[in-house]
């Protein structure tokens, strides 16, 4: 079984304990596909490290958070650019809007989320987006930018039926993880709806762990309950859901 997980933060402090082992953990249950996501440039060379120790299974991406933007923030897409430009990258991201926290910096949000999305048409790569507070935002540059070369992941999608329609519609597939097993997730109660073609698998780790360890660290290793759990959304085995979502992983990431 070759299970993928399209975005978990390797580099995380939460792992700095007990890193090597969580890796081992996670290619162990079938998690062989890896897939980093950046946050900024404090943790880029971490990234780096973490791709020469593990080149069958940790594959980077690069680009700014949107959490991320802020008084610096043009620093920080130059970092991005320099980077996407002189190494090998399966994406950009995670970008996006995130206006949960602060609304402070919304204007350069919306700036960095398109300059990047431009970047990654300019390097034919797909994109990694993050929405927290702000599907009206995301879908607004989204249409801005709508072309048959903008394509990508809608990283943990927590919307609703017309907005996965949406997504989809722009060329994103969905990041589904820990919350499709939440009783409050509510995504759990359309993805029967949506054609698995359009559905990849993610942890967020050491985020938004799946139940049992709902409140916990999470883990790579947990990308297999959320298998589990779609598998018993679509009615098929864990071991077809692999298969497909790891198939649709390869049509973002190219590899």
């Amino acid at each position: 079984m070759n299970l993928t997980d399209t975005h978990t933060h390797l580099y995380s402090e939460e792992f700095d304990e007990d890193r090597d082992e969580m890796v081992q953990r996670a290619i162990q249950a079938g998690v062989s596909r890896m897939f980093v996501p950046s946050i900024d440039s404090t943790y880029t060379q971490k990234m780096y490290a973490l791709e020469k120790q593990y080149p069958e299974n940790v594959f980077l991406m690069m680009g700014l958070h949107p959490t991320y933007v802020k008084e610096n923030y043009l620093e920080e897409l130059a970092h991005v650019e320099r980077q996407l430009a002189s190494n090998k990258f399966y994406a950009v991201g995670e970008i996006g809007m995130d206006l949960f926290w602060d609304k402070t910096f919304l204007k350069e949000q919306q700036h960095a989320f398109q300059y990047q999305i431009q970047l990654a048409k300019k390097h034919k790569l797909g994109i990694n987006i993050h929405c927290r507070d702000a599907f009206d935002e995301v879908f607004e540059v989204l249409e801005r930018e709508k072309a048959t070369d903008l394509f990508g992941i809608f990283h943990c999608f927590t919307g609703d039926l017309d907005q996965a329609q949406k997504a989809i519609s722009l060329g994103m597939k969905l990041g589904i993880g820990g919350v499709a097993t939440f009783k409050n997730g509510k995504i759990d109660q359309f993805l029967h709806e949506i054609d698995l073609k359009n559905i990849v698998l993610e942890t967020d780790s050491p985020y938004l762990a799946p139940v049992p360890h709902r409140g916990k660290r999470n883990e790579s290793s947990y990308t297999l309950l959320v298998a589990q759990k779609l598998a018993e959304i679509y009615g098929l085995s864990v071991a077809e859901i692999a298969a497909i979502t790891t198939e649709n992983s390869k049509q973002i990431f190219g590899i």
